[in-house]
């Protein structure tokens, strides 16, 4: 993350951590941050994200519950092997929607509500 980064992901009344913990699991499990890849020290992304170390602290401790990361003492925290939950395919077709969605000038919201409803109702019929 470069300095004054703004986090991909909101959590809105869920504190800095949470939101910290949301943005590199997105990242993760949708395969952009790969298995070995290594992530900002703790100090770097408090210093980025301008929080407290022990913000970024836990939610980086966090993501090691969940088996996301592994911290190694000298070798810092990497991804964990098979941490990407997405298929490589399922990952282009996310970043292929995202792409059209920004192209028509579609807000997150508008996607996000498209996604659950098609998710949790019967297929939609082609527009």
């Amino acid at each position: 993350m470069t300095a004054g980064e703004r986090l991909a992901v909101e959590a809105p009344g869920a504190g800095p951590a949470m939101a910290i913990y949301l943005h590199f699991r997105g990242l993760i499990t949708s395969g952009r941050l790969g298995a070995g890849e290594r992530l900002p020290t703790i100090r770097q992304t408090a210093r980025d994200l301008a929080v407290a170390q022990g913000t970024a602290a836990k939610a980086y401790r966090m993501l090691e519950r969940e088996g996301l990361v592994v911290t190694g003492r000298g070798a810092g925290t990497r991804v964990a092997a098979g941490a990407a939950r997405l298929p490589a395919a399922t990952a282009r077709r996310v970043h292929e929607l995202i792409e059209h969605a920004r192209e028509h000038g579609l807000e997150l919201d508008d996607l996000l509500d498209a996604v659950r409803a098609g998710w949790d109702g019967p297929d939609p019929a082609p527009a």
